[in-house]
């Protein structure tokens, strides 16, 4: 379709496979990493088709967060998507942490999670046209709560508010926003909770007796980003597997 793509976190786990879904229909992409340098430019260079980039910054420093959207507007001549999808998780239950260990979790969760996400959204928007799509990646954590991670949990469900209130924003300038907010899956990230006798009291969360793979999210994001998905526009998207079910 040759769209020009900005995914955050694409160095692994749902961000690459979201950046391979994006090329694979013809777009180009712009693959965003913090810290994995190596891991990124593996990514890209496992992309088909050609004209994409690599950018860097710290979602946690607004001005670096600025440089790489200009950056990849630039490299791409326009964005058309944006994935905010970088993020972390940090354990910190509140009875085992020590207060500037729960300041510490609060601080860089919400910096990276929700303060990125809104900083990287209004500088792509400067590079949008109609037609643009912005899809942010929450959790089922905002629904459901996260008892061990609870700034995650948090935004994350800010997260969800952000996107509905950029959809009723943006409507008016052709720019549909929306978010999926999947449940477990095989990524880096969930790695150490899918280990051994871990990932089968998880898979049995799901009466489908299994987690995600970061493809099947992918896919489900490409979809989000098509024009057919417009009217989806301030949609969350449940993607658990029925393991976690609301109204």
């Amino acid at each position: 379709m040759d769209r020009a793509v900005l995914i955050t976190g694409a160095s692994r786990g749902i961000g690459a496979a979201t950046a391979h879904a994006f090329a694979t229909d013809g777009d180009r992409v712009a693959v965003h990493y913090s810290s994995s340098r190596s891991a990124a430019e593996q990514v890209l260079a496992g992309l088909p088709g050609s004209g994409h980039v690599l950018v860097h910054a710290d979602l946690a420093d607004p001005d670096a967060v600025r440089d790489m959207v200009d950056s990849a507007a630039v490299e791409l001549g326009r964005i058309d998507v944006l994935v905010n999808n970088a993020g972390v998780y940090h354990p910190h239950r509140i009875r085992e942490t020590t207060y500037s260990e729960w300041q510490r979790a609060w601080t860089d969760t919400l910096a990276v999670n929700l303060i990125g996400p809104a900083n990287a959204t209004w500088c792509a928007v400067r590079h949008m046209p109609r037609g643009g799509r912005i899809i942010n990646v929450s959790s089922r954590g905002a629904f459901r709560g996260e008892p061990n991670q609870p700034a995650y949990g948090a935004s994350k469900a800010a997260l969800v508010s952000f996107t509905q209130s950029l959809a009723r924003a943006l409507g008016p300038d052709g720019i549909a926003v929306t978010a999926i907010a999947p449940g477990w899956t095989t990524t880096d990230m969930a790695a150490e909770n899918l280990a051994g006798e871990g990932y089968d009291r998880r898979r049995l969360e799901s009466p489908l007796e299994r987690v995600a793979a970061p493809t099947e999210v992918a896919a489900a994001i490409l979809y989000l980003a098509s024009p057919a998905a417009e009217f989806a526009t301030g949609t969350i998207l449940d993607f658990n597997g029925a393991s976690h079910l609301r109204m």
